[in-house]
């Protein structure tokens, strides 16, 4: 529920703190993260596991991903013939099968690629890269559309994200109660479908629509969101053992970022010429993926224990 809320809180809080300046934005993290810190000293330390770093793969999955979201960005503006793209997108390239290479002969590899065997664990993982290209992919979209063709301010726009950040809050309390009664597949393919109906929806009204109207047709991508997440991170918890936990989390929330950072690489360059178009294109790319995932969700087995990391967390 913080995760979800403090994405969808993003524009709303950006939206006003660049009334005072746009740097602004990249200090909220300080007294954020130094609270954690602080809160991090007052608890007792988890069990620890032995366990040598990775530095070939490391390295190596930093290099790719690096490579990989340059090239896609710089392609935008420069094409990908440009001799930039190519280097970086090589690179990219080399850096992954030296990752792939070392993760299948390494002793102590940083993600095991066994992991990716069980279909529980896959379609988690390509379910939340296909939300984050969705929601980071909207908010991007929406954010330049709100003020470059409706001419709204930047404190208006962030208020246009506001019914789906309320929405999204309350939505990830039902999640957990949704994933115990139905399992939590069912709740993950309804929350993929769900913010797929939503993008599709606004890839399809006219320019002319009202903000407000826009305003209150991004709920449903937001309330999609915030049923699909918890359910596919306990789908993903539960297709491992409890000492690979901390690492399919990882790989997780690296399918995630990896989603977000491309999306708006993708689509940056999808605008470049025709807005609005771009702007479809690109929503209509997020609800294919959605929709893919959302089949995937429901074809996936229901272990007898799917809802046992839900339950765990009951008072």
């Amino acid at each position: 529920m913080g995760g979800a809320v403090a994405s969808v809180a993003g524009p709303v809080l950006g939206g006003f703190l660049t009334l005072l300046s746009w740097r602004a934005i990249f200090f909220i993290n300080l007294p954020v993260g130094l609270v954690a810190l602080l809160l991090f000293t007052r608890i007792a330390r988890s069990p620890r596991r032995e366990a040598p770093l990775d530095a070939t793969g490391q390295i190596a999955a930093v290099v790719a991903m690096g490579g990989l979201t340059y090239g896609v960005i710089e392609a935008g503006a420069d094409g990908f013939g440009a001799p930039g793209v190519l280097i970086a997108l090589g690179l990219a390239v080399l850096a992954l099968i030296v990752f792939l290479r070392s993760q299948a002969r390494g002793r102590h590899p940083m993600v095991p690629l066994d992991l990716f065997r069980s279909r529980g664990v896959v379609v988690p993982l390509l379910g939340g890269f296909a939300f984050t290209v969705g929601f980071y992919g909207l908010v991007f979209l929406l954010s330049l559309y709100f003020q470059e063709l409706r001419g709204l301010s930047s404190s208006a726009t962030g208020l246009a994200f506001l019914p789906m950040t309320v929405v999204t809050a309350f939505m990830n309390l039902v999640a957990a109660r949704a994933a115990e009664r139905f399992g939590a597949r069912v709740p993950m393919a309804v929350g993929l479908f769900l913010m797929a109906v939503g993008l599709m929806v606004l890839c399809a009204v006219p320019q002319s629509t009202p903000v407000w109207l826009m305003a209150v047709l991004l709920v449903p991508v937001g309330a999609g969101g915030a049923l699909a997440v918890p359910a596919l991170t306990a789908v993903l918890l539960d297709n491992v053992p409890a000492e690979r936990a901390g690492t399919a989390s990882g790989v997780l929330n690296t399918f995630r970022q990896l989603g977000g950072a491309l999306a708006v690489a993708v689509y940056g360059a999808l605008i470049t010429t025709d807005f609005l178009h771009g702007m479809r294109v690109g929503l209509t790319i997020s609800t294919v993926l959605l929709l893919v995932m959302a089949a995937a969700a429901l074809t996936l087995k229901r272990p007898a224990d799917m809802t046992t990391p839900m339950k765990e967390t009951r008072p």
